[in-house]
Formats: C-alpha cells, sequence, structure tokens
C-alpha cells in the first residue's frame, strides 16, 4: 500500500510552479475564476496525456472514479468541466510553459 505521493504527484512537484505562477498572472489566466485555477487545468492536461486519455469525457471519468486519491494528485478543490476552461482560457499559458520546461529541458542535457 502506498502511503506516500503518487507517482503523478511527485512528477508535478518537479515542475517550476512559481513561473507557471507567472505566466498565467501575465495572461490574467485567473481573473475572475474561482473553482478550477490553471494550475488545475494544466494537472488535469498533464494527467491526460500521461495516461493516454482519448478524449475530455475519458479524462473526466477516470479523475472522478477514485476521487479520494485526487487530493494526493495534487487536485484540489472542487473542479469545472474541461471543456469549459480550455474553451475559457488562453493557450499562450501553457504554449509559454512548455516553451519554459524544454528550454529548461535542453539544458540538462546539453551538460
Amino acid at each position: 500500500m502506498n502511503a506516500g505521493k503518487t507517482l503523478f504527484s511527485q512528477l508535478m512537484d518537479c515542475l517550476p510552479w512559481s513561473t507557471f505562477a507567472r505566466i498565467a498572472a501575465r495572461y490574467q489566466g485567473d481573473y475572475s475564476v474561482q473553482t478550477f485555477p490553471c494550475t488545475e487545468q494544466y494537472r488535469a492536461m498533464a494527467f491526460a496525456q500521461l495516461t493516454y486519455r482519448e478524449s475530455l469525457r475519458d479524462v473526466e471519468a477516470c479523475l472522478t472514479a477514485q476521487p479520494a486519491k485526487l487530493w494526493h494528485m495534487g487536485f484540489r478543490g472542487r473542479r469545472s468541466t474541461l471543456a469549459d476552461a480550455n474553451q475559457a482560457r488562453d493557450w499562450r499559458i501553457y504554449a509559454e510553459f512548455v516553451q519554459r520546461l524544454i528550454a529548461q529541458a535542453q539544458r540538462l542535457y546539453a551538460g
């Protein structure tokens, strides 16, 4: 039985969340958002990518299958639908964050 953090949570802890917060603030990603901040959306979409989910409905079903584990995976609070969040948020938040992650990975592999 796992007594600590899940593997997904450990992976998410390695990301530069302060950089993500600055980027989200620049594009006003969390402006007037109460239930589903940009960080939660990123975690949900990263989970979908890492677990090979095929649709938004598949992602929602997988995440809600075991709600007790969501807190341990790093998901906090209530959630809106991913479709609403994807439609309302500026895609440049995630594009710029991924570009920063790619640059960081290139520095790690160059040295």
